[in-house]
């Protein structure tokens, strides 16, 4: 399996929907674990790598699209 392509402050969708209802994610730390902040209601969840990398569809925004913040 290919390696998803992914960077810190990229806005990802999940497989899953978030109870909240919406699907974009922010990714706001990186390592051996990856924190990710719901764009929906601000929850943040911290998944080890491999499940999210098996849980993400795809990059919707770009950190660099996104600009710095």
């Amino acid at each position: 399996m290919q390696r998803k392509e992914f960077q810190l402050g990229d806005i990802v969708e999940m497989k899953k929907p978030h109870p909240c209802g919406t699907n974009a994610w922010k990714v706001i730390r990186m390592g051996m674990d990856i924190r990710i902040k719901c764009t929906g209601c601000g929850h943040s969840v911290l998944l080890p790598r491999t499940r999210f990398e098996s849980r993400m569809k795809k990059v919707l925004v770009a950190a660099a699209e996104n600009g710095s913040d």
